[in-house]
């Protein structure tokens, strides 16, 4: 059974970094895609950022060059490092996964079939 537990979050200025961490169990962690999904209060879940089974990274362009996804297959783990965090970036962070290569559609939300509970991110101005 697939099991995702995310952590990490807070509240935080503008400018400021959080470090997120999302713990897998319950499957074959290196040949699943995993990656991040945020969803703010009255907005649609929107992708994030996407390590794929391989060592494909795709990221969104509203947190391009300020978040960075990285995983550890050795500790089942994968982490979004967030720099430069905007009030923009509040929202609940969601881990998700899936089995297999997500280079046909990494960002969008109906690729992924695994899911964690959430960890909330709040910028303040």
């Amino acid at each position: 059974q697939v099991h995702l537990v995310e952590s990490g979050g807070g509240s935080v200025q503008a400018g400021g970094s959080l470090r997120l961490s999302c713990a897998a169990s319950g499957f074959p962690f290196s040949r699943y895609s995993l990656g991040w999904f945020r969803q703010a209060p009255g907005k649609k879940r929107e992708g994030v950022a996407i390590f794929d089974s391989g060592i494909h990274t795709t990221y969104a362009d509203s947190v391009q060059g300020r978040f960075t996804i990285t995983r550890d297959n050795a500790k089942d783990t994968i982490y979004l490092q967030m720099n430069s965090l905007k009030p923009a970036d509040t929202a609940m962070y969601y881990c998700a996964a899936t089995f297999g290569s997500t280079l046909w559609a990494p960002l969008e939300e109906t690729t992924y079939d695994n899911w964690g509970q959430g960890t909330q991110v709040i910028v303040s101005s």
